[in-house]
């Protein structure tokens, strides 16, 4: 099948260039921050915790999240010379992270976090300023195993939140309470609905319009708390070097290997963006994305912050909505940007119970496998070589997804970094995939585009 068939069969409702009415695309923003914002400040309020930081530090983390987020969103829309890849990616605090991160700040403190934040870097710019000469590393099947992945991975994690657990059943006494499933359940329905049998605004915003009629279930409930606004401030003013920096060769070298896994979700993420509107992702594209992840992953730890890379989350949205605007993710990145400003406002969206976005993500979460799936369909020829590749990727991963307990015996930094479902399966399909030959007189994935070889038009 060619790319213009599969452009005709994929439902957008607006291109990577279009602008929707300013009233849609406010709505169709928000709906974008509100699929990432917990997950945004989720691992600075962890990592605060586990490190026993003071509530005004802890805060400052969170707004320069936001902050940082925003400004990275912004980048990625819209590039700044070779910072960007000029698509529709929303960005964040990445979760990839966290498991490394706990470790050294465990073993060095906070300032040795971000000094090896800042080093390890390098990596991804390296990558993204020499795209040419790692693309081997990421074709289509690379990038459709660790987009697959990264959807199976967290759809337990949207299920948890619809639980009205974010960190999980042990963390709450009442784990898939009546009150929680009810909401969360509502917002499945009312967003499936929406996006299936409604036109117009009502699709593309389904999410948005799911959300919200779990929020206002969840004050009819009274679960809804808004101390945390009461007590936000009005301004919040970014402070570089707040924390200092420090520089530890193994803390380098182990938030490195995370920045070379994050690359190739970053290239997952905005492949599967593409592959939405029925083409394949430039090389300029990748190559800005993937340095726009690095640039802005050291300017966060100049000033606080933690490595930012493309949220999957967010992926799975468009693909759900067919909205691939890069201008509406500008405006997400712009809402980020104040809320980090205004620390009320973020105080304010912070107040969303679980379960109420948990009913949206787990649909989400979804999409992204399926975002993968459209890519191994259209670019990857199935022979023995590619499907064995595939399954023993996807097999790793999720083993030591749904059973961590696998890797008990090694020690700490290896659990951390296997630990990763994501970082499991892209390494084995990564090694797999440079070690099996091709199949003999099969096609190769350059040349699945209607019997020619793919170009690019950078």
């Amino acid at each position: 099948m060619t790319q213009s068939e599969h452009a005709a069969e994929t439902e957008v409702v607006y291109d990577i260039e279009d602008k929707p009415p300013i009233g849609e695309s406010l709505a169709l923003g928000f709906q974008h921050v509100l699929s990432m914002i917990l997950g945004n400040v989720a691992v600075p309020l962890i990592l605060a915790t586990t490190l026993g930081l003071s509530d005004g530090d802890t805060t400052f983390l969170v707004q320069i999240a936001l902050i940082i987020a925003g400004a990275a969103t912004l980048v990625q829309v819209y590039p700044i010379g070779p910072i960007g890849g000029k698509v529709p990616i929303m960005m964040g605090t990445s979760f990839a992270f966290l498991g490394t991160l706990t470790v050294i700040g465990n073993q060095y403190g906070l300032a040795a976090i971000l000094g090896a934040a800042l080093a390890g870097s390098v990596v991804q710019l390296t990558i993204g300023a020499t795209y040419e000469r790692f693309e081997v590393l990421f074709p289509p099947l690379v990038n459709g195993v660790v987009v697959m992945l990264i959807g199976l991975t967290l759809i337990p994690t949207g299920i948890d939140y619809a639980a009205g657990a974010s960190g999980g059943p042990a963390t709450v006494s009442n784990y898939a309470s009546m009150t929680a499933l009810t909401i969360s359940g509502t917002v499945f329905l009312v967003t499936l609905v929406l996006n299936q049998f409604f036109r117009g605004i009502l699709r593309i915003a389904s999410v948005f319009f799911g959300i919200l009629i779990g929020y206002v279930m969840a004050l009819s409930f009274g679960i809804v708390d808004f101390a945390p606004v009461a007590n936000a401030g009005w301004i919040a003013i970014p402070v570089p070097m707040q924390f200092g920096l420090e520089f530890h060769l193994d803390a380098i070298l182990a938030i490195a290997a995370v920045y070379l896994i994050v690359s190739m979700e970053t290239v997952g993420n905005i492949s599967a963006t593409i592959a939405t509107t029925g083409r394949s992702a430039e090389t300029s594209e990748l190559r800005g994305g993937v340095f726009a992840d690095g640039a802005m992953s050291a300017i966060a730890a100049l000033f606080g912050a933690f490595p930012n890379t493309s949220f999957a989350q967010n992926v799975g949205l468009i693909s759900f909505t067919g909205v691939a605007s890069r201008h509406v993710v500008g405006i997400a990145g712009s809402i980020l940007l104040i809320a980090g400003f205004v620390p009320k406002v973020s105080a304010l969206v912070t107040t969303m119970p679980a379960p109420v976005l948990g009913g949206g993500a787990t649909i989400l979460f979804a999409m992204i496998f399926t975002s993968g799936l459209q890519i191994i369909d259209r670019e990857v020829p199935l022979t023995n070589r590619s499907l064995t590749i595939l399954a023993v990727s996807m097999a790793l991963g999720l083993g030591v997804t749904f059973r961590p307990e696998l890797l008990a015996n090694f020690p700490q930094m290896v659990r951390t970094f296997f630990g990763s479902g994501v970082v499991t399966g892209g390494l084995a399909v990564l090694v797999l995939n440079l070690l099996i030959p091709e199949d003999e007189g099969s096609p190769s994935e350059a040349t699945m585009q209607d019997g020619t070889v793919a170009t690019d038009d950078d």
